[in-house]
């Protein structure tokens, strides 16, 4: 099939550029022809809560990707639309992640539906957002009315859908792994890296934090003296999308200065592996949640994980099998923590992780999406 990606791709970062990217890389291994269209602008700077939208990694792909799309230009959007309409490609696939995005995206979907030729569906990341505004359900109803149908990468992702529209066409697959971060290495390799000392041991947090992954329930779960009278660390690798000084007060206010090590700047694609090599356990308290890209590297380098009992994450991680799943709770979260370090759980558990990993591979997704547009039909 000549297929086209609608969503955003380098030079643009994070996780939903690099599923993108991969998502693209299988789909051509499987003998389709595929391009990415991606944004000139993808949220306007007031909107954004991080440093930087971008890459500054030099990164070469084996496909074309076209920055075309202005979030916030009606004009733009026809453009665009109209050019993928006499485009004409098989499958368009539209990630669809926030709200904010079901203006351009569902009036690009309007145009391109029009040539009766295109099938188009979208993965959907959020259907309903973590973090609610005003006019989130029109935005998300007015970009679903186009499309053909759906791929859900968790059963809450998937309910929220079929409670929008039960008629249309959709699949659940989860989350594929994220096997583009580097290579295993020794924890004590790792450490080096990152000039850490070897005689502590390290949970790891990662990823952009804001208030809804619940880093502050970790924090408090850290006030449990076990984890200084052990020499435990919480190490903390991601940028602030939230108010720093909030969380930066919270650890002078519970006395964890010695206990959290923070590297809170964008950690860039090539130096993700030394954080996941380093770390004993991946620690996910969110307070809500659909799926994590979190986890799913966490499953590439074998790490055992906790995560909460909140949106799809128990779908994800076995209890007692390859981690956690607790309550949203700073107690039940030390107590799970404390049970890895005392039962000496990490080896069983990463045991467990690498056969569960195969559920993850990348053409269960593609399976998925050819399947959907066989139902979807001509």
């Amino acid at each position: 099939m000549k297929i086209t990606i609608l969503g955003p791709a380098y030079p643009f970062r994070g996780g939903i550029a690099a599923l993108n990217e991969r998502l693209a890389k299988q789909l051509i291994s499987e003998g389709h022809n595929v391009n990415i269209v991606s944004f000139t602008v993808q949220y306007p700077k007031i909107l954004f809560p991080g440093k930087s939208q971008f890459s500054e990694q030099k990164e070469t792909f084996n496909f074309p990707i076209t920055r075309e799309v202005n979030s916030v230009n009606p004009l733009n959007w026809i453009k665009v639309g109209q050019k993928l309409q006499k485009a004409k490609p098989d499958l368009l696939i539209v990630r669809f992640w926030l709200p904010f995005m079901g203006m351009s995206l569902g009036t690009i979907c309007r145009f391109v539906k029009k040539n009766k030729h295109t099938k188009i569906i979208s993965v959907v990341d959020n259907f309903i957002p973590h973090e609610k505004r005003p006019g989130d359900s029109f935005l998300s109803k007015y970009f679903a009315k186009p499309i053909h149908g759906f791929i859900a990468m968790s059963g809450s992702v998937l309910n929220d859908l079929n409670n929008f529209d039960s008629s249309k066409p959709k699949k659940l697959t989860p989350h594929p792994i994220y096997d583009h971060y580097g290579k295993i290495e020794s924890r004590e390799t790792a450490l080096a890296k990152l000039n850490l000392p070897i005689n502590n041991n390290y949970i790891l947090f990662f990823g952009f934090i804001r208030d809804y992954k619940g880093l502050d329930l970790l924090f408090e779960a850290f006030t449990n003296s076990f984890f200084r009278k052990n020499s435990i660390k919480l190490l903390v690798a991601g940028e602030f999308y939230a108010d720093e000084n909030r969380y930066l007060q919270l650890i002078k206010d519970l006395n964890l200065e010695d206990l959290v090590i923070l590297k809170t700047e964008y950690i860039p694609n090539d130096k993700v592996q030394d954080y996941f090599n380093a770390a004993d356990i991946v620690a996910q308290p969110y307070k809500s949640a659909t799926q994590s890209g979190v986890t799913q590297i966490g499953y590439h380098f074998n790490k055992p994980m906790l995560v909460t009992n909140v949106g799809g994450l128990s779908e994800i991680i076995p209890h007692m099998k390859i981690g956690y799943v607790v309550p949203v709770d700073s107690n039940e979260i030390a107590k799970a923590l404390i049970d890895f370090y005392e039962n000496n759980r990490k080896d069983s558990f990463t045991t467990n992780v690498i056969e569960e990993k195969e559920r993850f591979s990348w053409d269960k997704m593609t399976k998925a999406i050819y399947q959907l547009v066989n139902e979807i039909g001509n």
